[in-house]
């Protein structure tokens, strides 16, 4: 059983702003509470197949994916983080909007072998840090936005 959350937000940040900053996983520490450190293992442009070792604290736990980009397209981003106790998928989509930028988050856990028994209680620590995450999210992409010249 996959323990899912989803946010959306409308931030002030154009989507090619928005998209070029979220691309970079390592960013991950300015907008996720929960992250603690996230090295890019790769170097040169971000692409499809450029990975990332995240390290997290969950519920009093450390926890270490190595990320990776799976896809991206013009208006969507998917992240697949794994270690041999789960599975993340993160999917992030940004499309236009009056004021800038919608941005749709959302995550998917699959814990596997006995911790797949704990997932509802993971997930309801899962939505109160997504709170969490979509304020700081939106805090970072806001400060991102370049003002426009009246006109």
């Amino acid at each position: 059983m996959a323990v899912v959350v989803e946010r959306t937000l409308i931030v002030a940040a154009a989507p090619p702003v928005a998209m070029g900053y979220l691309e970079d996983f390592s960013n991950a520490e300015e907008w996720d509470p929960g992250t603690v450190r996230c090295t890019r293992r790769d170097t040169g442009p971000v692409e499809v197949g450029s990975s990332w070792d995240n390290t997290s604290k969950f519920a009093g736990s450390t926890i270490e994916l190595l990320y990776r980009l799976d896809s991206r397209t013009e208006q969507q981003l998917v992240f697949v983080g794994e270690n041999a106790r789960a599975t993340s998928r993160d999917v992030i989509t940004v499309t236009p909007a009056a004021a800038g930028s919608s941005v749709h988050y959302r995550a998917e856990l699959d814990l596997h072998g006995i911790l797949r028994f704990v997932a509802p209680v993971v997930g309801l620590l899962f939505e109160r840090v997504a709170d969490r995450t979509r304020d700081q999210l939106q805090a970072v992409l806001d400060r991102l936005a370049v003002p426009r010249s009246p006109g």
